[in-house]
């Protein structure tokens, strides 16, 4: 079979996804389907063995850790099978890389969780022959949308993952602190998809009450509750074939969530009022500034609406971990409130790069707009910005000209490189100690790999 052949025609190949959690079969599933392949999945590797026997798969990505017959266990009794299968095997947990490298035989390769899809996909293309790694189903790999800034490492990579996810129908949960720009990556998500000519509808599920977010979710029925003088068409009908964003989507009350669950289970629900199923082909994006797994552990959020929504997550780390993008952005923001051609000073350029931003970019956008006000002029200097930067950055003379941003942030990774020791480099003990998640703290790793530091024991 020619390189080209293989190209051309992905769907030949079938896959088969072994996994107990379903998150990450659901993800892994409808990534792979999203990239033109035909795509099989196992709940255990006991099915997973029964589908070996009665059907032909080019390729098996399992989980390591499953009960039952683990990963390990199904690579052995897969290579018995079927000796040349290709099986790509992936982890949570670093101390399998000692088995997977005595047994590189059987497994072509491990990825680490979370997956990175860039990474699976590489891997997939490399194990199935097919050459041309480039794929016309990820919009906007190459170049970012006008008006994006992303400067930094870490918000490249948050793009890429965008790109990667979203020519896919999979539901993406964005984390991040108020004012990361989730709602921008939602945006830059929706116009990379398929779905980019039907409407992206946002609800903020924070600002409505929760006696109303019912009927702004599902409609309502003309007659359905005092005040109902009329039928009301809901978000999820607006949204129908496009994309809805569930903004602070853990402020959301049980009783909520619970008809939330059914949407996300089969696109069906209920205007208020009335007993009448309808169906929304509504792709599901949610965000958030909390951490859901720790409501779910306080019961405020339900676990298996959590799982249906996190098929795939995107963090996005705060500002003062980026400090890249600080610069560019505050250029890019007084450009927009200027009328003329604005110019950063020097000074200002280090209060900016030294301030530690709690309220983010939204936080640098509003500095700038009322430093472009009381500047009247070209050039914007550091007496510009609100007073409460100022003394943050300056005003503490005991510290020296420009104490905040660095020291916090050294303190910061010292804490987390000393824990990472300390649980001898398992990165889920690490983000347990810390309070964080796992993706927060890989992002974190990656910056300081990137800074020279040891994230791996030696």
């Amino acid at each position: 079979m020619s390189n080209q052949a293989r190209q051309d025609n992905r769907s030949q190949f079938t896959i088969l996804v072994v996994d107990d959690d379903p998150n990450q079969r659901s993800l892994l599933e409808s990534f792979l389907t999203g990239q033109g392949f035909t795509v099989t999945v196992a709940a255990s590797g006991e099915q997973a063995l029964e589908i070996l026997g009665a059907q032909d798969v080019h390729l098996m990505i399992t989980d390591v850790r499953m009960p039952g017959v683990s990963g390990l266990v199904l690579l052995k009794e897969s290579r018995k099978r079927r000796p040349s299968l290709p099986i790509l095997l992936i982890t949570a947990y670093p101390d399998v890389r000692d088995a997977v490298h005595a047994m590189r035989d059987g497994a072509i390769n491990y990825l680490e969780k979370p997956v990175d899809l860039d990474e699976l996909l590489d891997s997939v293309l490399d194990a199935l022959g097919i050459q041309d790694v480039s794929s016309p189903a990820l919009p906007g790999r190459l170049s970012l949308p006008e008006g994006i800034i992303a400067q930094s490492p870490l918000m490249r990579e948050i793009f890429h993952e965008a790109a990667l996810v979203a020519p896919t129908d999979s539901r993406v949960l964005i984390t991040g602190e108020s004012g990361v720009g989730k709602e921008v990556l939602a945006d830059v998500i929706h116009a990379w998809s398929p779905r980019r000519d039907y409407p992206l509808i946002k609800v903020n599920c924070a600002s409505i009450p929760d006696s109303l977010l019912e009927s702004e979710l599902f409609g309502h029925e003309k007659g359905a509750f005092t005040g109902a003088l009329s039928q009301r068409i809901g978000r999820f009908e607006e949204a129908d074939k496009g994309t809805i964003l569930l903004d602070e989507i853990a402020e959301m009350s049980p009783s909520l969530q619970a008809k939330l669950l059914r949407v996300t289970q089969d696109g069906s629900f209920e205007r208020v009022g009335s007993n009448m199923p309808r169906i929304t082909h509504a792709r599901i994006l949610a965000s958030t500034n909390r951490n859901l797994e720790e409501e779910v552990e306080k019961g405020n959020f339900r676990e298996d609406l959590f799982f249906r929504l996190n098929v795939m997550e995107i963090y996005i780390p705060p500002l003062r971990e980026r400090r890249e993008d600080i610069v560019p952005l505050a250029k890019r923001f007084a450009e927009r409130f200027s009328q003329g051609n604005p110019r950063l000073s020097a000074a200002l350029i280090r209060c900016l790069e030294q301030y530690d931003w709690p309220g983010n970019v939204r936080e640098l956008q509003n500095a700038m707009e009322r430093a472009v006000l009381v500047a009247r002029g070209e050039l914007i200097i550091p007496e510009h910005l609100p007073k409460r930067i100022q003394k943050a950055v300056i005003g503490n003379p005991a510290a020296g000209d420009f104490p905040t941003g660095r020291r916090m942030e050294e303190i910061e990774r010292d804490a987390i490189l000393e824990t990472l020791q300390r649980c001898q480099y398992n990165r889920t003990e690490t983000a347990k100690a810390l309070g964080i998640s796992r993706r927060a703290l890989t992002y974190k790793l990656q910056r300081y790999a990137e800074q020279g530091y040891p994230i791996d024991p030696e």
